[in-house]
């Protein structure tokens, strides 16, 4: 019996005691909540169901628990329901409705933690989304890590994700990228604007290698050649290392072909037609503050010239028309005012704001010896992803930036995470699933597994302890998804190590010596395949490998 499966009972049985004693049954919660108690002693799960609604009722919220726990008491699959304090309920499951989370488990496999409470719904996840003017910085490889894990995770409830990637493609940025470039090929210092490092050098070298002369070429010439070369090798570079670090997008769009398009013009009429837009000192204002923003935001500006956020108007409008009917945008730091803009810009067009959502992501920073790093040995002013993943790997990398939410700025021990001990989380989780693996090939050269097993003799309290928190994890993703936070899962995972590494260390799995296999060893082998799937389950959703040995 699931958490789920016991709410669900729990709702049916309060249902009927509150009907047999003519009290109002609408007040109960649509779903009730049932958590792990805190003392184990207290029980296998507890719920404050009684408190919630005796005084709605009518009653006094100890002598509902009352009648609730004599109802639960007589149910199939509870073992005994205990009244404490002013009203709590403390439930103990019985052993062979325990032992079905195992089965769900094993019969599930991946699907394990699946649900459909999105289908039906069309998501546009759009993150990272960095200039094409140098290496992704840590504050993308948060987005790469934070947002790919979120895909995942919104996928496996139901939801059809399109994971979207905003290249950045028109404006200053690619003028002061350009002309570095130039600078860089002529053996010059970089524009005072512009962008310095290595990978400018490396990627000026490729472009005249590409197009032999180039510095020779009229000026307009010599500009749009080492932009359009410069701009496609930088964000080849982007996507290479995107993609080794395990991140994937379903769509590139291409910020300038909303100008090519004239998509950025449609938007702008429209807009002007509707009266959300007014003209004041020669520029074109969209009145963002009617629909809730802090303050009027220029879309055209007085030079004729089009702001960002005319860009962001039209992104939106094309996101709509392709059938999304949710909009998440991840956004760094620095881009708090987005959510105002982009929700009143929705609102304009007539829109549902909620169609729009932003996540802001906070600072992520590297330390080592206690000292902040904060130099990149290519990029040469920021710290980049290649750069993280070089000091402690992709997995290490991936997991350090979800653990955390992003609401929280993070700094990142480049010691703890390319250790390989207990005080690693990522080690720690992993090396749980290796020592599951090793336990199956072991059983497996004895001839053992869990096929078959009774699952009703798991009665030793460390068993149930870890089967409890394998019955969690639908829920844990369930939130995960609801919330937007990935880092659910991440705790989760380290939950459920340490839960197994403490049953692992109580109870013997295989037999001994000339110890004979027993149906007990069956059970164990069982509960062991159970929390090494759902080890796996979680790990892939973060884009974490489960490693079979360590």
């Amino acid at each position: 019996m699931t958490p789920a499966d016991l709410a669900e009972l729990l709702h049916g049985t309060a249902a009927r005691v509150l009907a047999e004693r003519d009290l109002d049954v609408s007040v109960l919660p649509e779903t009730l909540t049932v958590e792990r108690p805190r003392n184990p002693e207290h029980g296998d799960y507890a719920t404050n169901v009684a408190m919630q609604v005796a005084k709605k009722a009518g009653v006094n919220p100890r002598e509902l628990a009352t009648w609730l726990a004599e109802a639960l008491t007589a149910a199939d699959g509870i073992d005994s329901a205990d009244v404490a304090g002013p009203g709590f309920l403390n439930i103990r499951l019985a052993a062979d409705a325990q032992g079905a989370i195992v089965a769900n488990v094993l019969g599930e496999l991946t699907a394990y933690g699946n649900a459909d409470t999105l289908a039906g719904r069309r998501i546009n996840l759009e993150f990272v989304s960095a200039n094409p003017t140098g290496p992704i910085h840590l504050g993308g490889t948060r987005w790469a890590a934070v947002g790919d894990a979120l895909g995942r995770i919104l996928s496996t409830q139901g939801a059809e994700v399109t994971r979207e990637y905003y290249f950045n493609d028109h404006g200053a940025q690619i003028d002061r990228f350009t002309r570095s470039l130039i600078a860089a090929a002529k053996g010059e210092p970089a524009p005072e604007d512009g962008y310095a490092g290595d990978y400018i050098v490396d990627i000026a070298a490729a472009v005249q290698k590409q197009a032999p002369g180039a510095l020779e070429l009229p000026e307009a010439e010599q500009h749009e050649t080492f932009r359009s070369i410069g701009v496609d090798l930088m964000f080849a570079h982007i996507k290479r290392t995107l993609h080794e670090f395990g991140v994937d997008f379903d769509v590139y769009f291409h910020e300038n072909s909303l100008f090519e398009s004239g998509a950025v013009d449609k938007a702008v009429e429209t807009l002007k037609s509707s009266g959300n837009l007014y003209n004041a000192d020669g520029a074109w204002w969209l009145k963002s503050t009617d629909f809730g923003d802090d303050k009027d935001r220029v879309v055209i500006k007085s030079d004729g010239h089009a702001a960002y956020i005319a860009g962001d108007i039209a992104y939106f409008q094309d996101k709509r028309s392709r059938g999304f009917d949710l909009c998440i945008y991840m956004l760094g730091a620095d881009h708090h005012g987005y959510i105002g803009r982009l929700k009143a810009a929705a609102a304009a067009f007539g829109d549902d704001p909620d169609t729009v959502e932003v996540m802001i992501g906070q600072m992520v920073n590297l330390v080592r010896d206690g000292q902040a790093v904060k130099m990149s040995k290519r990029a040469g002013t920021v710290i980049t992803l290649d750069d993280l993943v070089e000091a402690i790997g992709v997995d290490a990398a991936r997991y350090s930036l979800v653990r955390s939410s992003v609401d929280q700025s993070i700094d990142i021990d480049l010691e703890l995470w390319a250790s390989t001990g207990n005080e690693n989380p990522v080690y720690y989780v992993q090396y749980a699933h290796a020592r599951l693996s090793s336990i199956a090939r072991n059983a497996a050269d004895l001839g053992l597994g869990g096929e078959g097993a009774n699952l009703a003799l798991l009665t030793h309290d460390r068993e149930g302890d870890l089967i409890r928190t394998i019955g969690e994890y639908p829920r844990v993703v369930a939130k995960a998804a609801e919330l937007r936070e990935p880092h659910r899962v991440a705790r989760y995972l380290e939950e459920l190590a340490g839960t197994y590494h403490r049953f692992y260390d109580a109870c013997r799995i295989l037999p001994q010596g000339d110890e004979e296999p027993g149906d007990l060893h069956t059970a164990r082998l069982a509960l062991c395949a159970a929390a090494r799937q759902v080890l796996a389950n979680g790990l892939g959703l973060l884009g974490v490998s489960a490693p079979e040995r360590m």
